[in-house]
Protein backbone atom coordinates (compact mmCIF):
# COMPACT_ATOMS: atom_id res chain seq x y z
CA UNK A 1 0.00 0.00 0.00
CA UNK A 2 0.71 3.83 -0.21
CA UNK A 3 1.98 5.46 2.56
CA UNK A 4 0.27 9.04 2.79
CA UNK A 5 1.42 12.22 4.89
CA UNK A 6 -0.28 15.58 4.86
CA UNK A 7 0.52 18.56 5.76
CA UNK A 8 -0.21 22.68 5.67
CA UNK A 9 -3.09 22.74 8.02
CA UNK A 10 -3.26 25.31 10.24
CA UNK A 11 -5.58 28.65 11.38
CA UNK A 12 -7.06 31.16 8.54
CA UNK A 13 -8.99 33.82 9.47
CA UNK A 14 -12.48 34.00 6.48
CA UNK A 15 -12.02 35.00 3.31
CA UNK A 16 -8.48 33.98 3.57
CA UNK A 17 -6.19 30.71 1.33
CA UNK A 18 -4.26 27.40 2.58
CA UNK A 19 -2.36 25.01 0.67
CA UNK A 20 -2.79 21.22 1.94
CA UNK A 21 0.13 18.84 0.42
CA UNK A 22 0.13 15.10 0.52
CA UNK A 23 3.38 13.30 -0.15
CA UNK A 24 2.87 9.76 -0.84
CA UNK A 25 5.70 7.08 -0.37
CA UNK A 26 6.06 3.17 -0.92
CA UNK A 27 4.47 2.44 -4.27
CA UNK A 28 3.83 3.91 -7.67
CA UNK A 29 2.07 6.96 -7.58
CA UNK A 30 0.66 6.99 -11.31
CA UNK A 31 -1.27 3.75 -9.85
CA UNK A 32 -3.56 5.97 -7.49
CA UNK A 33 -6.38 7.86 -7.82
CA UNK A 34 -5.78 10.60 -5.17
CA UNK A 35 -8.40 12.36 -3.57
CA UNK A 36 -9.46 14.60 0.05
CA UNK A 37 -11.98 14.33 2.51
CA UNK A 38 -12.23 15.97 5.75
CA UNK A 39 -14.31 15.13 8.69
CA UNK A 40 -15.96 18.45 10.68
CA UNK A 41 -16.57 17.66 14.63
CA UNK A 42 -19.46 15.66 15.26
CA UNK A 43 -20.33 15.19 11.68
CA UNK A 44 -19.25 12.33 9.36
CA UNK A 45 -16.24 12.13 6.81
CA UNK A 46 -17.29 13.62 3.63
CA UNK A 47 -15.65 13.87 0.01
CA UNK A 48 -13.87 16.85 -0.85
CA UNK A 49 -12.41 16.42 -4.30
CA UNK A 50 -10.99 13.65 -6.28
CA UNK A 51 -8.02 13.53 -9.06
CA UNK A 52 -7.21 11.32 -12.06
CA UNK A 53 -3.73 9.37 -11.89
CA UNK A 54 -2.62 11.69 -14.54
CA UNK A 55 -3.93 14.78 -13.01
CA UNK A 56 -6.42 15.56 -16.30
CA UNK A 57 -9.72 15.09 -14.16
CA UNK A 58 -11.29 16.48 -11.41
CA UNK A 59 -14.22 16.17 -9.59
CA UNK A 60 -15.41 18.43 -6.36
CA UNK A 61 -17.87 18.21 -3.60
CA UNK A 62 -20.35 21.12 -4.29
CA UNK A 63 -19.50 22.53 -1.25
CA UNK A 64 -15.95 23.59 -2.17
CA UNK A 65 -16.31 24.08 -6.12
CA UNK A 66 -14.83 27.23 -7.54
CA UNK A 67 -13.05 27.89 -4.00
CA UNK A 68 -10.92 24.83 -3.68
CA UNK A 69 -8.11 23.47 -6.34
CA UNK A 70 -6.96 19.82 -6.62
CA UNK A 71 -3.80 19.43 -7.97
CA UNK A 72 -0.64 16.37 -8.43
CA UNK A 73 2.77 16.16 -9.13
CA UNK A 74 3.69 12.67 -10.22
CA UNK A 75 7.15 13.94 -10.37
CA UNK A 76 7.01 14.58 -6.92
CA UNK A 77 4.49 12.39 -5.55
CA UNK A 78 2.31 14.61 -4.23
CA UNK A 79 -1.17 16.08 -4.55
CA UNK A 80 -2.53 19.25 -3.42
CA UNK A 81 -5.55 21.04 -2.18
CA UNK A 82 -5.36 24.86 -2.84
CA UNK A 83 -8.04 26.22 -0.46
CA UNK A 84 -9.21 29.95 -1.48
CA UNK A 85 -12.55 32.20 -0.23
CA UNK A 86 -12.25 29.85 3.43
CA UNK A 87 -14.90 30.34 5.47
CA UNK A 88 -15.98 28.81 9.31
CA UNK A 89 -17.48 25.75 7.65
CA UNK A 90 -14.56 24.31 6.14
CA UNK A 91 -13.16 23.70 9.58
CA UNK A 92 -12.39 20.09 9.70
CA UNK A 93 -9.83 17.91 9.74
CA UNK A 94 -8.97 17.02 6.04
CA UNK A 95 -7.95 13.66 4.97
CA UNK A 96 -5.60 12.70 1.83
CA UNK A 97 -7.18 9.80 0.39
CA UNK A 98 -5.50 6.80 -1.79
CA UNK A 99 -7.01 4.25 -4.25
CA UNK A 100 -6.00 1.97 -6.45
CA UNK A 101 -9.80 -0.34 -6.29
CA UNK A 102 -11.69 2.67 -8.48
CA UNK A 103 -9.99 4.52 -11.53
CA UNK A 104 -13.39 7.47 -12.62
CA UNK A 105 -13.80 10.66 -11.55
CA UNK A 106 -17.14 10.09 -12.30
CA UNK A 107 -18.98 10.25 -9.01
CA UNK A 108 -17.21 11.48 -5.72
CA UNK A 109 -14.70 9.04 -3.79
CA UNK A 110 -16.49 6.89 -1.51
CA UNK A 111 -15.17 5.88 1.90
CA UNK A 112 -15.27 2.22 1.29
CA UNK A 113 -13.34 3.32 -2.04
CA UNK A 114 -9.64 3.66 -0.52
CA UNK A 115 -7.10 1.74 -0.04
CA UNK A 116 -5.24 4.50 2.02
CA UNK A 117 -5.57 6.82 4.01
CA UNK A 118 -3.19 9.75 5.34
CA UNK A 119 -3.27 10.85 9.29
CA UNK A 120 -5.31 13.55 8.81
CA UNK A 121 -4.03 17.69 9.30
CA UNK A 122 -6.35 19.95 10.87
CA UNK A 123 -7.81 23.50 9.63
CA UNK A 124 -9.33 25.94 11.74
CA UNK A 125 -11.34 28.90 9.98
CA UNK A 126 -12.33 31.81 12.46
CA UNK A 127 -14.49 34.19 11.32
Amino acid sequence: QVQLVESGGGLVQAGGSLRLLCVASGRTFTSYLMGWFRQAPGKEREFVAVISRSGSQTLYADSVKGRFTISRDNGKNTVYLQMTSVNPEDTAVYYCAATDRYGYTSRPLRQSDISSWGQGTQVTVSS
